[in-house]
């Protein structure tokens, strides 16, 4: 792991629940989603800086793990995490913990930086890294 997990709290609504009565698994990938965001925006790289600068995050690829129900009003952690980054390509990793620590889900996806312009993967900014959460030197040692 490259610097410290970030952890995010969430409730679980009515809006991420299907006929089965647990959340349904398109809404688990907007749930990890919401907690990226809230990563990059509390460390300087949210949606405004995606705009103003116009290089934003893009997910390449997502495998996700079912381990346990979540249910209705149920109060969950998101942990996110870089796990490496090498040249233009970072591995990142979240686990949904539920109240008592049970792992409920887990994620593990192939993350960029993509360039809106040149409509292309560019190497990690300084201003990415941080927000990120990491310092300069973590990608060195990815």
């Amino acid at each position: 792991m490259l610097g410290a997990a970030h952890e995010y709290r969430l409730l679980i609504l009515e809006k991420h629940i299907d006929t089965f009565g647990h959340v349904n698994n398109a809404a688990y990938l907007e749930i990890l989603e919401e907690a990226r965001w809230d990563l990059i925006t509390r460390n300087g790289y949210g949606l405004d800086e995606v705009q103003r600068r116009r290089i934003g995050p893009v997910v390449l690829d997502v495998h996700l793990r079912f381990v346990q129900e979540l249910r209705n009003r149920q109060a969950v952690s998101i942990r996110t995490w870089i796990d490496s980054y090498s040249g233009k390509i970072g591995k990142l990793a979240q686990q949904v913990v539920d109240d008592a620590g049970d792992l409920c889900c887990d994620a593990k996806l192939t993350i960029g930086l993509f360039d809106l312009e040149a409509r292309k993967l560019i190497r990690p900014t300084p201003e990415w890294v941080r927000g990120l959460g990491l310092r300069p030197g973590d990608l060195a040692r990815g």
